[in-house]
C-alpha cells in the first residue's frame, strides 16, 4: 500500500472548489499505482468520511484537527511507501517525515515505485 502525498487543504483559502482540485490531482497518481500492482491510498479519503461521521463540516472544522493528521499517521502503519507529489503542504511533509523515521521508502516520481507499468 503506497500512501499519496501532497497540497489537499495547503494554498487553498480553504476553498472547496481549490481543495476537490487538489484531490483530484492526488487522485490521478491512484491509477499508475494500482496498475504497477500496488494498493493506493490518500488520507483524505478515510479522514473526510471519519470527519463528516463526527460532525466537521468540512477540514476548517475545529473537530478536523484531531481527524485529518492523526488519519494519515495511523495510515502509515500499514503503508509500504510514500508518493510524495510536488507543491507546499504541512501534511504531507509530516508524512514524509513519519515514513523516512519508520524506514518507509518515500517516492517524488510515480516512475521510481518498483514495478512501475506505464500506460499501454
Amino acid at each position: 500500500m503506497i500512501l499519496i502525498a501532497g497540497p489537499y487543504r495547503s494554498g487553498t483559502g480553504d476553498d472547496p472548489a481549490l481543495m476537490a482540485n487538489n484531490l483530484a490531482r492526488l487522485e490521478e497518481a491512484a491509477w499508475p499505482i494500482f496498475r504497477s500492482g500496488h494498493v493506493p491510498m490518500i488520507g483524505e479519503w478515510v479522514a473526510l468520511p471519519v470527519l463528516r461521521g463526527a460532525g466537521g463540516t468540512g477540514p476548517a472544522d475545529p473537530v478536523a484537527e484531531q481527524i485529518m493528521y492523526p488519519t494519515a499517521e495511523r495510515l502509515l502503519r500499514h503503508c509500504d511507501a510514500v508518493l510524495r507529489l510536488p507543491g507546499a503542504s504541512t501534511g504531507a511533509d509530516e508524512d514524509v517525515r513519519i515514513a523516512t523515521e519508520r524506514g518507509l521508502p518515500v517516492y517524488y516520481r510515480v516512475e521510481d515505485i518498483p514495478g512501475y507499468q506505464a500506460a499501454a
